[in-house]
């Protein structure tokens, strides 16, 4: 099967989509399929063999951030040949509603489409405003997928229609051994003790509030004086001074702000602290960075949003703390950190909890999508109508 995936952020910068994008791409290919996907990007040398830029992304607030997109008569363009000359079975969009690629496809497009959606949010003025605008593009979408429960309801508050709910898929087996980062000495069944107090963990984007990094930086004040030799490895896009500048003088030199990292040494991070902690405020459907420290059978403390606490399964795959409460998670991460059987329970819980994201798993249920909406139809084509 010939599969067009079309990615709404920028290839440049790390984010959950673009992940699951690529992951799902390569584990299409390892399955016999032909996979291409177009994308924002500044650089075409950088990107896999099976990516297509479609031009610079420009930065536009979206569902509480700030994202990366393409929208325009350049992008358009460069959408409209692709799929002319693509020859694709089915055309998968991501994040179609987003003011980007996926959007521009869907008017570009005729034929066999498929549309996954990952955000969600309790409510969103400016969706339901523009809800009759997408509903050109959006009604040529013949399979929904949504990633959780959360964004399927998204799906149907704001834009009306249902979808099949396929999770967000890991790799599982990419995160399942490394050594830890160099200083680092990685997770031990004993307790940390004498000047050694243990590592924290967190990966995120470190300027965006909703992922909880002020959380976690202030119950690290309370942890940090209390355990002389504990540490906080920090890693994910951001200013290192900012970061650094929101702890206090006599904890900064136990704070490590390692930036952007490369996949290797992303999966190294989770193999180097003790504990990984993901403070998010809320705004995630499902948590691609909580399922790879899964695979990475790191003991977690996360707080209690709903996308947690079902991936977590209610708490047996690792600690819930309440949403913003530092306090509260200082203490479960002191408790924890104290407790090697119990982080050690944690680690084998997450790792079979998380088989069931495995991209082996995930990818097929994806395929069974694809051959409903393309059974008896032709190719996808470009579309008589303007995009």
């Amino acid at each position: 099967m010939k599969v067009g995936l079309v990615c709404p952020y920028t290839w440049d910068v790390p984010g959950g989509v673009q992940q699951h994008i690529g992951d799902l791409a390569e584990a299409l290919i390892a399955l016999g399929h032909e996979v291409s996907v177009i994308t924002p990007a500044d650089d075409d040398a950088d990107l896999p063999p099976y990516v297509v830029s479609a031009g610079r992304a420009v930065p536009v607030p979206y569902n509480g951030s700030v994202a990366r997109l393409a929208f325009g008569f350049l992008s358009a363009g460069r959408v409209r040949r692709w799929i002319r000359e693509g020859g694709f079975d089915v055309l998968h969009v991501h994040e179609p509603a987003a003011p980007s690629l996926g959007l521009l496809a869907c008017w570009a497009a005729d034929g066999p489409i498929v549309g996954t959606f990952h955000a969600s949010y309790e409510r969103s003025r400016a969706l339901s405003a523009t809800a009759p605008i997408l509903q050109s593009a959006l009604e040529k979408i013949t399979g929904r997928i949504a990633v959780s429960e959360a964004a399927r309801t998204t799906l149907v508050e704001h834009l009306g229609g249902d979808a099949v709910l396929i999770p967000n898929g890991v790799a599982t087996e990419r995160y399942a051994m490394a050594e830890p980062l160099p200083g680092w000495r990685g997770r031990t069944d004993a307790p940390p003790g004498g000047g050694d107090g243990g590592a924290l963990g967190f990966l995120g984007r470190m300027d965006e509030p909703r992922k909880g990094l002020q959380v976690l930086l202030r119950a690290f004040e309370i942890l940090g004086r209390a355990r002389p030799g504990l540490r906080l490895l920090l890693a994910g896009p951001g200013d290192a001074g900012d970061v650094l500048a929101r702890v206090p003088a006599d904890l900064r030199d136990r704070v490590v702000v390692l930036g952007l990292v490369s996949e290797a040494d992303k999966v190294r991070a989770y193999h180097s602290v003790d504990v990984f902690v993901a403070p998010n405020l809320g705004g995630e459907s499902f948590g691609i960075v909580l399922a790879e420290a899964m695979a990475a059978g790191a003991p977690i403390i996360a707080s209690g949003i709903e996308a947690f606490d079902r991936v977590l399964r209610g708490g047996r795959a690792g600690v819930l703390f309440p949403v913003g409460d530092h306090e509260a998670l200082a203490a479960a991460a002191g408790d924890l950190l104290d407790d090697p059987p119990r982080r050690k329970q944690l680690s084998a819980e997450a790792r079979a909890a998380v088989r069931t994201y495995d991209w082996s798993s995930v990818a097929r249920d994806v395929l069974r999508v694809y051959e409903t909406v393309t059974g008896g139809r032709a190719r996808v084509v470009e579309s008589g109508l303007g995009a």
